[in-house]
């Protein structure tokens, strides 16, 4: 059984070619590249070394097949992952700007990656997890969804393994104050949150991220990762504050930067590595993650991660 699970949305994406090319208006696009938040981290997860499992539902069509064949490739456990005939595989069609912001445009509601619920994750299946990692894009994703997620995080807390969160907000999918709301059954589980600083603010409502990140851990949750992009991350614990310094990159896409670093903080976590060390791996894939247009293609082994870090 795999250590670490994650439970959500599969998708590909369809990418612009060129950065300031709207998707309202005529343009080329390049893909289909694998991605979907939880899919990233799992894949990440299993690259960098972890017995990494995956829970989610794609189409029976070749969208479906590029995914399957790419977590099965790098590793990923896809026991729990089902195929369906009555939605296509899930699409979101991406633009980029120059100053590095983004366009989404999804229907993942509609897709087979909202088909996902408990009944098919096998007997058994969280037994061995160490960890549970709960994104906010699958709590959003369907209610069968975000109940697999609520019954995974309790059945994994029960057994002593680590649940966390990433609330990984996203307005396209559902308002902030909605997420908020259907992170809190997970929060109240959660050992480690991973949030962006306006994440960690909109979760709790406080005004700054380092005072989310203490209202955070005055809930009861152990450990608070705020990843601050090319400022690095500062951890958060009851009894000290870590400021993890950066990896300078050249920046290609940011795309699933936020899923590596999460990865790459779980396995390291899971591995009972000192809390400096993980968050210095942590932010080393996410850096890195960067560098690559597209989703999973910024996702590497663990030995050119630590390569990488040497330098």
């Amino acid at each position: 059984m795999p250590e670490i699970v994650t439970i959500g949305e599969a998708l590909v994406e369809v990418m612009r070619t060129e950065r300031d090319q709207p998707l309202d208006r005529p343009a080329p696009f390049s893909g289909p590249y694998p991605s979907g938040a939880p899919a990233i981290f799992a894949d990440a997860a299993a690259r960098l070394g972890a017995s990494a499992g995956f829970v989610g539902t794609v189409g029976e069509d070749p969208f479906g097949d590029c995914l399957i064949s790419r977590l099965a490739a790098d590793g990923v456990d896809c026991a729990a992952v089902r195929r369906t005939a009555e939605r296509v595989t899930g699409i979101a069609f991406v633009a980029y700007r120059s100053d590095g912001s983004r366009s989404f445009l999804f229907h993942l509601p509609l897709s087979a990656a909202a088909l996902v619920d408990e009944a098919q994750i096998p007997p058994g299946y969280l037994a061995g997890a160490r960890g549970l990692h709960v994104m906010g894009s699958a709590l959003a994703g369907s209610e069968s969804m975000r109940q697999a997620c609520y019954a995974a995080a309790r059945i994994v807390k029960r057994a002593g393994g680590t649940v966390s969160l990433d609330p990984n907000l996203r307005p396209e999918l559902m308002p902030v104050d909605r997420i908020r709301e259907i992170c809190q059954p997970v929060l109240e589980l959660a050992d480690i949150v991973l949030p962006s600083g306006n994440e960690a603010a909109a979760l709790t409502g406080e005004p700054s991220p380092e005072n989310a990140a203490r209202a955070l851990l005055a809930r009861g949750v152990r450990l608070v990762a705020l990843k601050q992009g090319e400022a690095g991350s500062t951890l958060y614990a009851p009894d000290r504050v870590i400021a993890v310094p950066p990896f300078a990159v050249s920046e290609v896409d940011p795309t699933g930067a936020g899923d590596c670093y999460d990865a790459a903080f779980l396995v390291g976590h899971v591995r009972g590595w000192p809390l400096e060390q993980t968050g210095r791996f942590a932010n080393a894939a996410g850096a890195l993650a960067t560098t690559r247009l597209g989703p999973m293609e910024g996702v590497f082994d663990a030995e050119v991660v630590r390569a990488f870090m040497a330098d």
